[in-house]
C-alpha cells in the first residue's frame, strides 16, 4: 500500500509526454539552461515555429539570482531570466525572430498571466502547445499554464537539472523533499487559485 501511494505521487508529479508539432513553445522562467537547451533541440527538430521564454526574476529574491548550471557556457549579465533564456535559445540555433518575449513574471502563475497576454496581443490560436520545464515542477507549470489557456492541449516535456527522476526520488532525501514538497505547494496554491488567490503567495 505504501508503496502504490508513493507511485501516485510520483505520477502526479512527474509528467512527460513525446513531443508534436504545435502553436509555441513554452518555458516558464528559472535559472537553470536545461529547459531551454531542450526546447531549441525541439525548435531545431520542427516542432514549433515560436517560442516564448517568460520571466523577470523571483518574486522573493528581487533580482535575477543567477545561472545555476553550465556557467561556463552562459556568462552574461542577465538582468532578467527572460534575458538569460534567450541567450541560452540563441546559442543552441534558435533565431531572435523566432524569440516572443515575456520579462515581467515573477511567479509561475504570472508566467502563464503574462505569456496569454503576449500570445494574444500577437493573435496567435494556441491549440497544442509544448512545456518545457522542469520534471519535479511539471504539474505545478501545467496546472497555471492551463488555467490561461484552457482551450489548449499542452504536451510537457520537462527536463531533469539535478538527477531527481520520477524512478528514483524515493531513493535520496534530496528526491523526497523535492517531492513532497513540490505536492505541497500544488495544494496550497491550487487552494489560493480557487478562493481568489493572493498572489504574492504562489
Amino acid at each position: 500500500m505504501y508503496r502504490e501511494f508513493l507511485k501516485q505521487i510520483g505520477d502526479f508529479i512527474f509528467i512527460e509526454d513525446e513531443p508534436e508539432n504545435a502553436d509555441i513553445i513554452f518555458v516558464p522562467g528559472n535559472g537553470y539552461p536545461q529547459m531551454a537547451e531542450l526546447a531549441a533541440k525541439l525548435y531545431r527538430e520542427g516542432y514549433s515555429r515560436y517560442l516564448l521564454p517568460s520571466g523577470k526574476y523571483s518574486i522573493t529574491e528581487g533580482h535575477f539570482s543567477g545561472v545555476l548550471s553550465k556557467t561556463e557556457l552562459y556568462r552574461g549579465k542577465y538582468e532578467t531570466e527572460w534575458e538569460f533564456l534567450e541567450d541560452v535559445l540563441v546559442k543552441n540555433g534558435v533565431p531572435r525572430q523566432a524569440i516572443l518575449k515575456e520579462d515581467q513574471a515573477t511567479f509561475t502563475y504570472e508566467n502563464a498571466v503574462y505569456s496569454r497576454q503576449v500570445t494574444d496581443r500577437m493573435g496567435l490560436k494556441i491549440h497544442k502547445a509544448i512545456l518545457c520545464c522542469k520534471n519535479t515542477h511539471a504539474r505545478r507549470a501545467l496546472m497555471y499554464y492551463k488555467t490561461l489557456y484552457p482551450d489548449t492541449r499542452f504536451l510537457v516535456c520537462p527536463a531533469v537539472v539535478d538527477g531527481i527522476t520520477g524512478k528514483n526520488w524515493t531513493t535520496s532525501e534530496e528526491g523526497i523533499q523535492a517531492v513532497t514538497g513540490e505536492t505541497t505547494r500544488i495544494i496550497r496554491q491550487f487552494s489560493l487559485l480557487m478562493e481568489g488567490m493572493d498572489y504574492s503567495k504562489l
